[in-house]
């Protein structure tokens, strides 16, 4: 059951990034991915029907591993390039690739090694108390703790610095996420050396703890994740319906200045916007408008205390410290060039 609830909380992860894809950077996808697929072939009936495609010899656990590895480099990688300076996300992207090689050559090698009599859901639990099968173990569990520690303490690092509040949160959780998950490679691995040296009663009571531990820090890995992009999508969405109340209430003001003057009319200016971004709409009629009122200053006589307050909730809209504020700073660069 326990594969299920990761996989599906994975999977709703991936369906949260998928409208941000158009982004340059895609390591958060690709680790959503890799780590949605690797808990999806932990589940018992289609891990059982894929390794009978080869013939019961458990490679379906290792390229779950592998799966698993490779999914925790990506997220890695695209936290800590969002929290450091570019040149030193690169370095650390030049070693963190060898290194998973490393890992992934080391996972391959010492399962090589594990003698198994066919194919088994429960990989560890049967075959955990040899020792190429604790060491296949470690190795991925040591890699992952190595990995979410470091991200972890970047994440509670810059957390602080971070622009937006939805940053903030989102690396608190993803921090919460990385040491929940150093806790859960802790737990493996008193588990691997319990049941190496036999000691299952031991290792079955740490069990609900492992469960527990999953659990806990797939959520708060995901909603740290998630809440970038959700809180985006949120954030763009009231402000194009911001940018249309002001485009709509700007439009009398509009008429009554840059409409009597065609000479302040910009190349592509509001009446070749119709179908476009209500933001560079707003941004070309407050340019005209304030064009026009430069020409001719009297045209302002006719503008009543309503079109004066909506004027001025404009160029306070555009001119403001936020995000759109600098992207209509942009746009006017470009319209008066």
């Amino acid at each position: 059951m326990i594969q299920v609830v990761a996989a599906v909380v994975m999977w709703l992860l991936v369906i949260s990034l998928l409208p941000a894809t158009r982004r340059r950077d895609h390591s958060v996808l690709t680790a959503a991915v890799t780590i949605a697929v690797a808990m999806t072939l932990n589940i018992d009936p289609l891990y059982t029907s894929l390794d009978a495609a080869s013939a019961g010899r458990n490679y379906v656990d290792l390229l779950a591993n592998v799966s698993m590895v490779v999914g925790i480099y990506f997220l890695s990688k695209a936290i800590i390039r969002a929290a450091t300076p570019e040149d030193a996300g690169e370095r650390r992207d030049t070693l963190g690739a060898v290194f998973l090689g490393v890992v992934i050559l080391g996972l391959a090698s010492s399962f090589s090694f594990i003698t198994t009599h066919g194919s088994s859901t429960r990989f560890m639990l049967e075959y955990g108390d040899q020792f190429p099968a604790a060491l296949y173990s470690a190795i991925q569990f040591v890699y992952i703790g190595y990995v979410v520690s470091v991200t972890g303490a970047t994440c509670f690092r810059f957390r602080a610095g971070m622009s937006t509040p939805y940053y903030r949160v989102s690396f608190t959780f993803i921090g919460v996420g990385c040491a929940l998950a150093v806790l859960l490679v802790a737990l493996v691995l008193v588990m691997d050396t319990l049941h190496l040296q036999g000691h299952l009663h031991a290792m079955h009571a740490i069990s609900p703890a492992y469960d527990a531990t999953v659990i806990a820090a797939m959520a708060f890995l995901c909603v740290g994740l998630a809440i970038p992009p959700v809180a985006r999508r949120i954030l763009r969405r009231n402000r194009a319906a911001t940018e249309d109340d002001l485009v709509h209430g700007l439009r009398g003001v509009w008429d009554k200045t840059a409409g009597l003057r065609q000479d302040v009319r910009l190349p592509l200016g509001v009446e070749a916007l119709t179908q476009q971004d209500p933001g560079l709409k707003l941004h070309r009629m407050l340019v005209e408008v304030q064009d026009a009122l430069l020409v001719e200053p009297g045209l302002a006589i006719s503008l009543d205390i309503r079109e004066l307050r909506v004027l001025s909730a404009a160029e306070n809209y555009l001119a403001g410290p936020t995000d759109h504020g600098t992207r209509a700073r942009k746009r006017r660069g470009e319209g008066t060039s």
